[in-house]
């Protein structure tokens, strides 16, 4: 008996998609931690 499925390729497009999805709000996340820790040292 064999278990393996059959997934059909991940569109290029989706992959962007998901890419921007995550790492635009991760680059927010640490451009606005680092402007406010800035202001820390100053």
């Amino acid at each position: 008996m064999s278990t393996a499925h059959i997934q059909s390729p991940t569109s290029k497009a989706k992959l962007a998609v998901f890419w921007l999805y995550v790492t635009l709000p991760l680059a927010w996340g640490v451009v606005n931690t680092l402007t406010q820790a800035m202001k820390l040292f100053k």
